[in-house]
């Protein structure tokens, strides 16, 4: 079987996107030169009311700027089309973008039905007006919904931990040497220096992004804002109290704190379940606090509401820190936490570590946020009418600061998850945490720069990963903060 060319019978589409990217480079710089020494066009008010400027060479290079963009875009979709219709015939590219055929299609439904109902989504549906927002969003989706694909095996090509005899560091588009019935007949993305299969490494390390850090950013949230308003609304001793806590965990390196939770000395002593204990019982409380503040003053539905959901949140917290029945589970002694009949999940204790270790880290800085804008937001009108109606501290606080305080903290959260991926390719990087065989990208990161002054694919690939959503992430922040001052 003979390999795999970048692009196959579609290299024709090669010299037109390189004329396109190369106009489009030097309309840029063309256009940052001219920014710098020709000063701006005058605005010209005609007698009907409209605005005009001369064009100038200022409009021929916008001009310019505008039309290879859309050319190189245009050619961009143009591979992707081509290689979702022929497959290998398309080369490298076309099998990765046939391979992708189900994250292409929740995409299009998913900004389809998103446009459609935009008007009627709130913040969510104003990100469509807001193109930056929307190549962040469309980004961060495509990484998602690769995890999510990826994770019921309908992307990767083969098992990411599976090594195959003489593929071994081999290039981009290399054939298996015994192809048998049912198995991908090439490694895409070529070959690390175990010879597993790059892409189904770098897809598989989708889905534990996608797992760890926006859950923990959540559950840092929720820590946070928990402490925050309460701090914020007070003030007094136990603002005094909690903000120097969090001053205290702040004063570490960050990198230095996830160091220490993550070491397996401190693994062994069970500190991490202990923190786990402590941290996973402030969702419980922020949901139990803000169900009591909002039904408070209908107490027939209040009560059974408040059983059920405690009820349900328990029995997950004490899934989510039991393993195998045991909240501690060392050398020493053992801490009995639910019957493994009870027992949902287990998660495995390198990722329960880097999970905890995250809010842990996290929740310090969004207290800080949270406690400044409800300093900020306590002083408003409406909170002043809310206290003169009689409403409860938590009520104003949960109701009537923190809906006024969402934009900021909003935008933050996209920020922090981009925050937190880099810290989980961190820790990757360093072999902390998360066990040696992981297809994270910092763990394969760090086995392909082994030897990247001779073989560029293994380490390409996640870095680009982690870079483009990381990079989504931010643009997706930017969009929200720019629609969220239009309100």
């Amino acid at each position: 079987m003979e390999p795999l060319s970048w692009t196959g019978s579609i290299a024709f589409l090669n010299p037109l996107l390189m004329i396109a990217l190369a106009a489009l480079i030097l309309s840029i710089l063309v256009w940052i030169i001219v920014s710098i020494f020709q000063p701006e066009q005058q605005i010209v008010v005609n007698s009907d009311g409209s605005v005009s400027s001369g064009g100038g060479v200022r409009g021929l290079i916008q001009l310019a700027l505008h039309y290879s963009f859309l050319a190189s875009v245009g050619l961009a979709v143009a591979y992707l089309v081509l290689g979702i219709l022929m497959g290998t015939g398309a080369g490298i590219i076309g099998a990765i973008s046939q391979q992708f055929l189900p994250v292409w299609v929740a995409l299009i439904i998913m900004f389809a039905m998103s446009i459609a109902f935009k008007r009627r989504l709130g913040l969510y549906g104003k990100l469509y007006d807001s193109p930056i927002g929307m190549i962040g969003f469309g980004l961060v989706m495509f990484w998602v919904f690769t995890g999510i694909f990826g994770a019921l095996d309908l992307i990767v090509t083969h098992d990411p931990l599976t090594q195959i005899s003489g593929m071994k560091n081999k290039v981009p588009g290399t054939p298996l040497p015994n192809l048998e019935d049912g198995e991908y007949a090439w490694y895409l993305l070529g070959g690390d220096n175990l010879a597993r299969d790059v892409f189904s490494r770098m897809v598989k390390g989708a889905w534990v992004v996608v797992q760890i850090a926006p859950l923990a950013t959540m559950f840092a949230f929720m820590v946070g804002i928990t402490l925050g308003l309460p701090a914020g609304y007070y003030g007094g001793r136990l603002d005094t109290f909690l903000s120097f806590l969090a001053n205290l965990i702040l004063a570490f390196p960050v990198i230095l704190l996830f160091y220490l939770l993550v070491t397996p000395e401190i693994v062994a002593t069970g500190v991490p379940n202990y923190m786990a204990a402590v941290l996973f019982v402030f969702p419980i409380l922020f949901i139990c606090v803000l169900l009591n503040s909002r039904y408070y003053t209908r107490p027939n539905f209040r009560t059974p509401l408040l059983i059920g959901v405690l009820g349900v949140a328990i029995w997950l917290y004490l899934s989510l820190i039991s393993t195998g029945g045991y909240v501690i589970n060392t050398e020493a002694y053992r801490i009995w936490g639910l019957p493994t009949y009870l027992d949902l999940f287990d998660i495995p204790g390198g990722i329960l570590v880097v999970f905890v270790s995250v809010v842990f880290v996290n929740s310090p800085t969004v207290f800080r946020i949270v406690r400044g804008l409800a300093l900020d937001i306590k002083t408003r009108d409406y909170v002043a009418a809310a206290q003169t109606r009689g409403e409860g501290p938590w009520y104003i606080m949960l109701w009537e600061i923190l809906p006024n305080a969402r934009g900021p903290l909003i935008v933050d959260f996209c920020l922090r998850i981009g925050y937190t991926t880099i810290l989980l390719g961190t820790l990757g990087f360093f072999g902390l945490g998360l066990p040696p065989e992981s297809p994270d990208w910092g763990s394969t990161i760090n086995e392909g720069r082994k030897l990247l002054s001779i073989y560029l694919h293994p380490a390409l690939p996640p870095a680009f990963a982690l870079l483009s959503l990381v990079l989504g992430l931010n643009l997706l922040a930017d969009g929200l903060r720019e629609e969220s001052l239009k309100d």
